[in-house]
């Protein structure tokens, strides 16, 4: 249970940055904020470079929203103090800050401190220096065993004065980047491995509410395919809210490639005919992109010759914003987000299935294009992408 004289105090970077547009940014934060916390009581206020969180009752779950919500750089839960009943007695500030240093001293089994203090009014009659000075000679005095040490202190008690007071220790790190919603929407090719959904969390985190879209080629991908990129999307739904799955069947779009395409082009071709449903999907989804997990060079169909041809065949832009990164960053963020597990499950997708054994790497733009013609698959993109083809799912919410 939370006291009524704590907050928890949340810092953002970028956002500051954002000029006359400042306002807007702040709204779409805490937008953000209230959302994972709905259904608990709490209450979000905006003040001139932070935003807190009050009146809750469930201080680990405003933690844990806070923690998974971009656009902040930082929060702790902070010790509040009156500022005008310290300007009556100000010995509760005192008692405040040696109360918190010891709980600090406790949890982290510290033997030093130091006392960081910023005075963001300059109405109040200390200085910063004179509130960090005050308040270390009383925690020495009250706390003997604790010493200063302003280099490598055991812990660091932070002072704010705003409005009000606010003591806090070390502050837990943030996600960075743009709330969600600052940015235009985008659909993201979401395949069960690992690549695609790290793409979604990135943009995600650039601002981006996202829908999903996967390529289901039934009885060619198993029930348990569906299942984990199904899982795989929920999970990313903890950090991009709102999204929405669409599942197209692509069993009839693989047979015709089969029967009808070079082995070596297929794969390229596969591609071409997910860019160019993804397009009509997007168009009811409202979408402005198309975010794929793709990193140049990695496979055969990354190259970018390849690139620069499923390129092609899309009207919207395609973000890869896993384009420069090697694979071992990539699992390091799948590891660090949550997905790794999930996205290595022994289910492979229509991609992995449908792979050419020796696909073409430095294909000709001309080439390819002839070959998506002889395909003549058209109507079968189209009917998969409004949802008519046998085993497709429209477009359905995502728990968050």
């Amino acid at each position: 249970m939370s006291a009524p004289n704590r907050v928890f105090l949340v810092k953002y970077g970028e956002i500051s940055l954002k000029g006359a547009n400042r306002r807007q940014f702040e709204e779409r934060l805490i937008e953000q904020i209230h959302k994972p916390l709905a259904g608990t009581p709490h209450r979000v206020r905006r003040a001139w470079g932070r935003i807190y969180v009050e009146d809750y009752t469930d201080s680990a779950a405003v933690a844990r929203a806070l923690g998974d919500t971009f656009g902040i750089v930082s929060y702790a839960e902070a010790d509040v103090v009156d500022r005008d009943a310290v300007a009556h007695d100000a010995d509760l500030l005192d008692a405040a800050a040696v109360e918190l240093a010891r709980r600090l001293a406790a949890s982290a089994a510290a033997a030093t401190f130091k006392i960081e203090a910023r005075r963001s009014d300059k109405a109040y009659p200390q200085t910063s220096y004179q509130i960090a000075c005050r308040l270390g000679d009383r925690i020495c005095a009250a706390l003997p065993a604790l010493g200063v040490d302003v280099h490598a202190p055991g812990f660091v008690l932070s002072v704010e004065v705003r409005d009000r007071i606010y003591l806090y220790g070390p502050s837990s790190p943030g996600r960075g980047g743009l709330p969600v919603g600052a940015s235009a929407r985008g659909l993201l090719l979401l395949s069960g491995g690992i690549d695609s959904p790290i793409a979604g969390y990135l943009m995600g985190k650039r601002g981006m509410p996202l829908d999903h879209v996967y390529f289901h080629s039934y009885p060619y991908t198993s029930d348990d395919a569906l299942a984990k990129v199904q899982r795989l999307a929920e999970h990313l739904a903890r950090y991009v809210p709102d999204a929405r799955l669409c599942t197209i069947s692509f069993t009839a779009i693989n047979e015709l490639i089969k029967q009808r395409a070079p082995d070596r082009l297929s794969t390229l071709l596969l591609r071409a005919c997910m860019m160019r449903a993804a397009t009509l999907l997007a168009r009811r989804t409202g979408a402005v992109a198309l975010v794929t997990g793709e990193s140049l060079g990695q496979v055969a169909s990354q190259t970018g010759e390849a690139i620069a041809f499923t390129d092609s065949t899309s009207e919207l832009p395609v973000l890869r914003p896993l384009i420069g990164m090697d694979k071992e960053e990539i699992v390091r963020t799948a590891r660090a987000i949550g997905t790794f597990e999930t996205s290595t499950l022994p289910y492979p997708d229509c991609c992995t299935l449908f792979a050419a054994k020796h696909p073409v790497l430095r294909p000709k733009l001309a080439q390819m294009h002839g070959a998506l013609r002889a395909l003549e698959a058209d109507e079968l993109i189209a009917a998969a992408a409004d949802g008519s083809a046998p085993g497709s799912e429209r477009l359905s919410p995502l728990p968050s």
